[in-house]
């Protein structure tokens, strides 16, 4: 069992509060993503539930047991760190077994849960190794491995792939999705990066300046954003907001509209503008554009679509595609 909830969780330091009070469920066996900018406390929130932050205020109650004052080693839960945090001394068989010799375990115990996790990771051919001879990828799949031994109720993961390079990101990522299926564990996972979050979650909690903005699906978050914030940072490339006339055509403040929902034309339409930057990704093109009257507007269209630097061109934004919010960035429904 791994459900999680947070009643009323406050964090300050010194006289600085960085979680000004969160309230949240997480449903036993849920992938749940915290995401946000640098400094949003999305990995202090993660720290307060494995308790190495202590709660300012609140409960955190884990499988329905109040865990605020547990420690650690108590709470039943397993921690992968973005650094790693192997021994490097110690072959890849011991790393693994580390938390199960420290708990006294017997060595039979011992040898079956660790080769058992190296067979599930594709680490069976390397523990005799130290870490310095692996790659990154291998590196990550150990700390999972000595997490996955421990048999938590629930993973946390703190940035888990800001290290590797971007096709490793990739592979790790599908590695990590495909484990959560195998296991059916609870897994909590801290990211800035909003395409992990999208591709990887059930269930995406969005964190700005300690606050949670949004909580939902990957595409409830992207269909329906709460508000300006959620609307700026989830997809990619990010929605464009517009201000001003156009915006008050539509009784609102600021409408946003997604790249790809733009209709692009080189005869007419509802927006003139002129083709700065054409990013060619094959498929698709992601076309930069100053608009008259709006600024710049970011649309995707097919690899095909020829246009070039200083080229004019017309966009037209369908109205069921645009999202409405009010003066105080709030979604008019």
């Amino acid at each position: 069992m791994g459900a999680i909830t947070l009643q009323k969780v406050t964090k300050t330091f010194s006289n600085v509060t960085v979680i000004p009070g969160v309230d949240l469920e997480i449903a036993d066996g849920e992938f749940v993503v915290f995401v946000g900018p640098s400094g949003c406390g999305k990995s202090t929130l993660l720290r307060l539930i494995a308790g190495l932050e202590d709660v300012t205020s609140g409960s955190i109650l884990i499988d329905g047991k109040d865990a605020t004052g547990m420690p650690p080693a108590k709470r039943g839960l397993a921690m992968v760190f973005q650094s790693y945090a192997l021994y490097p001394h110690m072959s890849v068989y011991k790393n693994i077994a580390f938390p199960l010799k420290m708990a006294g375990i017997d060595e039979a115990a011992i040898k079956q849960k660790v080769e058992a996790a190296a067979a599930t990771l594709n680490l069976t051919n390397y523990l005799d190794r130290r870490p310095g001879q692996l790659s990154g990828g291998q590196r990550q799949r150990v700390a999972i491995g000595r997490a996955i031994v421990r048999e938590p109720s629930a993973f946390l993961f703190d940035e888990p792939l800001s290290n590797l390079d971007a096709a490793l990101r990739v592979n790790m990522r599908l590695e990590i999705s495909e484990l959560h299926q195998s296991l059916e564990t609870t897994m909590i996972y801290v990211t800035h990066d909003q395409v992990e979050a999208m591709t990887m979650a059930d269930k995406i909690v969005v964190l700005h300046d300690g606050y949670v903005e949004q909580v939902g699906s990957p595409l409830e978050l992207y269909r329906n954003p709460a508000n300006v914030f959620v609307a700026g940072f989830i997809g990619s490339p990010k929605m464009n907001l517009i201000e001003g006339a156009a915006a008050g055509r539509y009784g609102a403040a600021t409408i946003g509209v997604r790249p790809e929902h733009i209709a692009l034309s080189k005869e007419s339409g509802e927006w003139a503008g002129v083709v700065g930057v054409a990013e060619h990704l094959g498929s698709d093109t992601f076309l930069h554009i100053q608009a008259e009257g709006i600024g710049p507007v970011t649309a995707r269209v097919s690899g095909e679509f020829g246009v070039r630097h200083g080229d004019r061109v017309w966009l037209t934004p369908p109205a069921d595609r645009i999202h409405r919010f009010d003066r105080e960035g709030k979604a008019i429904q």
